[in-house]
């Protein structure tokens, strides 16, 4: 299995073709969708790693679905088709952060790498996503662990290690993460 990708277009002759092409390289279909109500439904479900869309849909376009879906993380990467190539769309796909664009008939061969290199990027993308929460998430927490501290000390005359381990003697009595424990302090102190 190469990816999940689910193909969005209001044409179902041209989903077809689309589908026959990604399954003859060993990607999985997971959903079609005709406009783009559907396909964020779809994706919400799905969670593909790469959506394939046409801009021109009736109810809700591609370029304002793609939107949704990039800014609502349910697919990794989302590759936009086109009958044609005008500025005005090229720059929103840019802004919305969609991964490719594809100009209208769609030839195999440059299909494939362009969904192979969205899959890729939009992996790569999403594991640095992941890292950044991460990382933000201690970064606040370790600032909201200084500032207990900060409370703790002044409150009960500590020094600044007493105050560390009093906040993770309760974390460890209390089974409770130490960030836990420190926002009780800093809230208690608001």
């Amino acid at each position: 299995m190469n990816g999940r990708i689910v193909i969005v277009d209001d044409e179902p002759i041209t989903r077809m073709d689309i589908r026959g092409m990604l399954e003859a390289e060993n990607y999985t279909v997971v959903g079609e969708a005709a406009d783009g109500i559907e396909a964020i439904e779809m994706c919400k479900q799905q969670h593909p790693d790469l959506v394939i869309m046409d801009i021109s849909m009736p109810l809700l376009d591609g370029l304002k679905a793609s939107k949704k879906i990039l800014a609502e993380r349910y697919a990794k990467a989302v590759i936009l088709l086109t009958a044609y190539s005008d500025k005005e769309n090229i720059e929103k796909a840019k802004k919305y952060g969609v991964s490719g664009y594809l100009v209208k008939p769609i030839m195999e061969k440059s299909l494939t790498p362009m969904v192979e290199v969205a899959i890729a990027n939009g992996t790569k993308t999403r594991e640095y996503e992941v890292s950044l929460e991460k990382l933000t998430k201690k970064l606040s927490e370790r600032k909201l662990i200084e500032k207990a501290k900060g409370i703790i000390m002044e409150e009960q005359n500590l020094s600044e290690d007493s105050a560390y381990q009093l906040l993770r003697d309760l974390s460890m009595n209390k089974r409770c993460p130490i960030a836990e424990i420190a926002e009780m302090f800093v809230v208690a102190d608001e």
